[in-house]
């Protein structure tokens, strides 16, 4: 069990690391977290004030269902557990659950009815696969909130928080990570074509329906764990001692 959470820890860490890299963080705000296998209501989560771009597996923090640190060398976030901890109780899928307010994605959360819509390719990985809260109510600080927020997931592996940003789940770190950095790509195709001025050239359901689950099965076939082990090399190479 220790070299499960170990591993865990190095993953959620280069997920840290190398969203900061492409430009997916805010400040020292967001958080990521992974329920850990085997065990109930234990969850790793990144701490709140440590820069992304300097996570470590030892910043990780160890949860349980209510919050309380386990392990390691602060308190849990508030609101980071709030929806975080929700999510993760209400979608026994959602083994690690995602949250940024990456630029391209939130800004389509900040416009009216904003969906992802289906005009390239990278949008079609999410096709029929994105729910939508449209109802802000401010910071998260309360259990009714967090519980509000996981229902507005359903089945979906993405949630666009209207006025507020995204959230990506998945059965593991690694196609997580993968999904949120093409969502972010296909969200920044949307802003770009939309700033033309220009209608959008959507793709038929039949064509949106076939590519999606081509992309599906070759996510289920390994595509993300070789685009995550590809980028956790290119930080052993460029960042050496991260792993620490």
């Amino acid at each position: 069990m220790e070299n499960v959470i170990h591993q865990a820890k190095v993953d959620l860490a280069a997920a840290l690391r190398l969203a900061a890299r492409f430009g997916l963080n805010e400040g020292v705000c967001n958080h990521f977290s992974f329920a850990v296998p085997g065990m109930t209501d234990r969850y790793l989560l990144n701490p709140h004030g440590v820069h992304w771009s300097r996570m470590t597996p030892a910043d990780m923090l160890l949860v349980d269902g209510e919050g309380r640190t386990l392990e390691g060398k602060s308190e849990a976030e508030l609101t980071a557990f709030v929806i975080h901890g929700a999510v993760h109780k209400a979608h026994p899928r959602a083994h690690a659950v995602l949250h940024t307010h990456m630029p391209n994605a939130t800004a389509l959360c900040c416009l009216h009815d904003a969906e992802l819509q289906p005009i390239s390719q990278n949008s079609l990985r999410f096709w029929n696969d994105v729910a939508y809260d449209w109802d802000y109510n401010g910071l998260a600080e309360d259990a009714a909130e967090g519980d509000r927020i996981a229902s507005c997931l359903g089945d979906k592996k993405v949630l666009f928080m209207g006025n507020h940003g995204v959230m990506v789940v998945g059965e593991t770190i690694a196609e997580a990570f993968d999904d949120l950095y093409y969502l972010e790509r296909a969200c920044q195709l949307q802003v770009l074509a939309l700033s033309t001025g220009r209608p959008l050239r959507m793709i038929g359901d039949n064509v949106a329906g076939r590519a999606k689950a081509d992309i599906d099965r070759g996510h289920g076939g390994g595509y993300a764990d070789a685009h995550f082990d590809a980028l956790k090399e290119l930080l052993d190479h460029e960042e050496p001692g991260w792993r620490t």
